[in-house]
């Protein structure tokens, strides 16, 4: 059999307010959209994928847009990165929901003018609570992706990704299997729910007000709803190998440096200079932004 999968955007949803109940609207707008192509009428392994604004907006994260920037100071617990530019400081941080992302994700695309949208506050149970809903509204299993875009590193734009999830495996960890020759696998883990979600978006876009997309043919991913979400997927600690923007690195570092310096014996063995010593990072490091932590080194992570 050729592998395959198809998706399609879900139409007719209407402009999504605080207190909507997203499970009757979904529902509704799929039962219209199979009443005019009976092959679009949802079935079991079908795997929702879900606009984080919509969901943002009928739990009311809607904010003023002169507040943006409290917003986002409220909703970072770390910058990773910050540049000063003409049209003020634009900074890459760590969200309350653990993702990195730019100004903590509250964006004014695609809400009303005045308003700015914060991400939902807990992107799994809101996936867990709407596919709980739609399983029993519907009587069939299905999942759900919630999406948010993201920025790459080192690629130019940006793409969709999964901030939450229900009822879905998330990857496929082919670690201890064999290549198509036989070699094997020792790192591969294909993360299926942000592969699903950069595809949903092809037919969602940003400009075509379709906010739910349907992606049908990977049902083998369909699971239980106590499967992890998608929050699991995030690289913490000292499994994240660039915790800071490349400024803020050599910050730290020359900062360390300078601490061990003042703290390091006069030649001749006249005593210690004087200096700030360590204390001089964990000032400098500690600011309005909270504390600057590096990462431990390897010998101390016993590598």
């Amino acid at each position: 059999m050729t592998p395959r999968f198809s998706v399609w955007g879900m139409t007719g949803l209407p402009e999504i307010a605080p207190d909507d109940d997203l499970v009757a609207l979904i529902a509704g707008a799929a039962a219209a959209q199979a009443t005019a192509d009976p092959d679009l009428a949802l079935q079991s392994g079908d795997i929702l994928v879900v606009t984080s604004k919509i969901v943002s907006k009928s739990e009311g994260m809607q904010v003023p847009a002169a507040e943006r920037e409290q917003a986002i100071a409220a909703d970072t617990v770390r910058v990773v990165a910050e540049r000063i530019h003409p049209g003020g400081t634009f900074r890459i941080v760590e969200t309350r929901q653990g993702l990195v992302m730019a100004a903590a994700g509250i964006d004014m695309s695609n809400v009303p003018e005045g308003i700015a949208l914060r991400l939902p506050a807990d992107p799994d149970a809101s996936a867990r609570a709407l596919c709980a809903g739609l399983r029993q509204k519907l009587g069939i299993d299905i999942a759900i992706i919630i999406t948010d875009t993201i920025g790459r590193a080192w690629r130019v734009g940006q793409t969709d990704m999964a901030i939450g999830a229900a009822g879905l495996q998330l990857t496929d960890d082919l670690r201890g299997a064999a290549d198509a020759n036989g070699r094997p696998l020792h790192v591969t883990q294909a993360v299926i729910a942000d592969e699903i979600a950069g595809a949903a978006d092809l037919v969602k876009g940003k400009t075509s007000g379709i906010p739910v997309a349907v992606v049908r043919g990977l049902a083998r991913y369909v699971t239980g709803l106590d499967a992890p979400g998608a929050r699991s997927l995030t690289r913490t600690g000292d499994d994240d190998m660039f915790r800071f923007g490349s400024a803020e690195a050599y910050r730290l570092g020359y900062e360390a440096a300078l601490a061990e310096s003042c703290s390091s014996p006069l030649p001749g063995g006249r005593g210690r200079s004087k200096g700030p010593g360590k204390g001089a990072l964990q000032q400098v490091s500690q600011g309005k932004k909270g504390p600057l932590i590096p990462p431990s080194s390897p010998r101390a992570r016993g590598r």
